[in-house]
């Protein structure tokens, strides 16, 4: 930030108290393979980009929809949790309206603000503070005094554990015949315990992904995928 004028870090400051997320979107850009929509512009609290419809809109989908886009759910987060650039993004809280979908049938992060990074390369800390509450423009005239917690208090599991229990019950219940429904059903159980420990949760979210994609199917309705899914396993 060197080049950036005393206005140009007057903007960034505002930009991030108000709204992160089109911040977000131009450092991980979906061009660049993260699962953000494409940025068209911002100003403050606007924010101009791609349209998405919201998750809560397929809530009634068909089982196949309903299968596809939990799936790709779980994709996403797995991204976040692991990737080569070796970042770990956690979700603060979630509700339907952080995810949309695309015409083609590509799920998406619709609402980053919620979004925490963790640099874990870098060894980054997570700010958290213990005393008087002071926000990031009193920070410009005067020094903040800031204790900072390890970036291991934010459990690998937290994201999982969030959407098992406020978003995939809205998307899989009752939606399945009777014996796929029970392993459905067990394994959203075993994710969503706040008290479960990171592999349990991640086991579970793993048992899960396999029977979603098993459920799956291969038809235009899924254009982000087809017809590459009638060739490639991997779609």
């Amino acid at each position: 930030m060197d080049h950036f004028t005393a206005g140009d870090k007057l903007r960034l400051l505002y930009t991030l108290a108000v709204n992160a997320h089109p911040i977000i979107l131009q450092i991980f850009p979906g061009a660049e393979g993260w699962p953000m929509p494409r940025y068209l512009g911002s100003c403050g609290r606007f924010l101009v980009s791609t349209s998405t419809r919201p998750l809560q809109e397929f809530y009634d989908a068909s089982p196949e929809q309903a299968a596809d886009l939990a799936y790709q759910l779980l994709r996403v987060l797995e991204s976040l949790r692991s990737n080569d650039l070796n970042y770990f993004f956690y979700f603060t809280h979630v509700d339907a309206g952080m995810f949309g979908i695309f015409d083609n049938g590509h799920l998406f992060i619709r609402d980053a603000s919620a979004l925490g990074i963790i640099d874990k390369q870098e060894g980054s800390q997570a700010a958290a503070r213990t005393g008087e509450n002071e926000d990031i423009f009193s920070c410009l005239v005067s020094d903040c005094q800031i204790q900072l917690s390890s970036c291991d208090t934010v459990p690998e599991k937290q994201s999982l554990v969030l959407v098992c229990q406020q978003l995939l019950p809205q998307l899989l219940q009752g939606k399945f015949p009777s014996p796929v429904q029970k392993e459905i059903d067990s394994a959203l159980s075993l994710c969503s315990k706040d008290n479960s420990t990171d592999l349990e949760v991640l086991g579970a979210t793993s048992w899960l992904k396999d029977i979603l994609r098993s459920l799956r199917t291969c038809d235009p309705r899924f254009a982000y995928r087809y017809p590459d899914c009638k060739y490639n396993d991997r779609f």
